[in-house]
């Protein structure tokens, strides 16, 4: 650290500068210069005793000394004063980056400076990670509490400087992840991208597509996108897009509904081809839902456990359940031996009844006071899919089946 050539004095700061033929002289509070930014002014060595004796000088102050360099010697360092240096001092912060897609490791740290602006970030990780385009860096924020990434990034230079990155309620972290992008992170805010499960009626598997467009697209933009992406039964095949949580369906989308509010945060939103029973029902056909489920023992009480890909089925009137488990092993392409154990329950609001193979089917979807989700079909068997965690948001308790993701 080197020193000008003049005495200085901040008098808000409480820091004195005073030169003498070849030392200055900085006298400031520890506990200030903490809170408080360190202004210098220009004061003349025949002031210097006056400000020691005066009211502000407390027991404790500090007095910094500091050598006078010629004043074409200040460019050659970084933090040429005392107040530069404690500005320094107050300001800087290690930061520990990591990527999002390994949010436990440690990638690298950098020493930044609280007051480094969002462009000043992004620019010193792009020359550490070695991207030429700064703008493809993405940042997410830490979430104090859970200890993990929060559900949101931080967009475009919204945050102005690095402590606004860093600060969860009343605790600052020193930790952000980040990502690099394909495109500049400006255009990508201007797309909605979204994770859609298609799943071919002939493969056992969905294939998770991430479709990215433009905000004001719609749900039809959507599966017009999918149809170039996958293989379909036939070149006229009709898709639609479903809202699936805890493995039911709750909605079918409009084909006008815009994406710009569809959420896949916490929903999954499959897409398949319509079967043509579907889209012509007769005037006392039913559409209903169809899920798998297992009873667990919870808190002394058995509670049903959806689980597995829930579906659609058309049931006609008088039609009995014998007749609709035919239909219902044929589209599962289910063994004998292993549907023999399967058992068929109408439920509501939760709790099963059990039904024969005599049972009219339709008769048991009369109420319509409740939404479709709380009535269904279900098909209680166990659960032989991959002992693997869920996909990210959705029922942690349950498993699923491992997907391919395209991009």
């Amino acid at each position: 650290m080197a020193g000008g050539a003049r005495a200085q004095v901040n008098k808000s700061h409480k820091t004195r500068f005073a030169s003498k033929s070849s030392r200055n002289v900085h006298k400031s509070s520890v506990k200030e210069r903490q809170s408080r930014a360190v202004t210098a002014h220009v004061l003349d060595f025949s002031d210097f005793f006056g400000f020691l004796i005066a009211p502000q000088i407390e027991d404790g102050d500090i007095i910094c000394f500091q050598k006078l360099s010629q004043a074409r010697a200040v460019d050659k360092y970084r933090y040429p004063d005392v107040p530069s240096f404690l500005e320094y001092v107050k300001n800087r912060q290690i930061v520990h980056f990591r990527s999002l897609d390994r949010p436990k490791e440690d990638d690298f740290c950098l020493e930044l400076s609280k007051l480094h602006t969002y462009d000043d970030v992004t620019e010193r990780v792009a020359g550490q990670i070695g991207v030429d385009d700064p703008s493809k860096i993405r940042l997410t924020p830490h979430n104090c509490y859970s200890q993990q990434p929060k559900p949101h990034p931080i967009k475009f230079r919204v945050a102005e400087h690095l402590l606004d990155m860093l600060v969860h309620y009343n605790q600052v972290s020193d930790i952000l992840y980040y990502e690099v992008l394909d495109i500049p992170l400006p255009e990508l805010q201007c797309l909605k991208t979204l994770k859609v499960a298609f799943h071919h009626s002939t493969k056992e598997d969905p294939v998770i597509h991430n479709i990215r467009l433009p905000k004001q697209s719609t749900v039809g933009d959507v599966l017009n996108e999918i149809k170039t992406n996958v293989e379909l039964s036939h070149p006229d095949a009709e898709l639609w897009l479903l809202e699936v949580f805890y493995h039911k369906i709750y909605k079918i989308f409009p084909l006008t509904e815009k994406i710009e509010n569809i959420n896949d945060q916490y929903w999954t939103l499959p897409a398949e081809e319509i079967p043509e029973e579907e889209k012509n029902l007769g005037p006392l056909d039913r559409l209903i839902h169809v899920y798998h489920f297992t009873k667990e023992a919870a808190q002394n009480q058995m509670q049903v456990q959806n689980f597995g890909e829930p579906f659609f089925l058309v049931i006609h009137e008088n039609e009995t359940l014998a007749a609709v488990k035919v239909r219902i092993q044929k589209k599962l392409e289910v063994t004998d031996e292993e549907y023999s154990k399967w058992k068929f329950a109408f439920l509501f609001l939760g709790r099963p009844e059990y039904l024969q193979d005599s049972d009219i089917v339709s008769s048991r979807f009369q109420r319509r006071d409740y939404g479709a989700w709380e009535q269904y079909l279900g098909l209680e068997h166990s659960d032989t899919t991959p002992k693997r965690s869920f996909t990210a948001n959705q029922n942690r308790h349950t498993y699923e089946k491992p997907v391919k993701i395209y991009n």
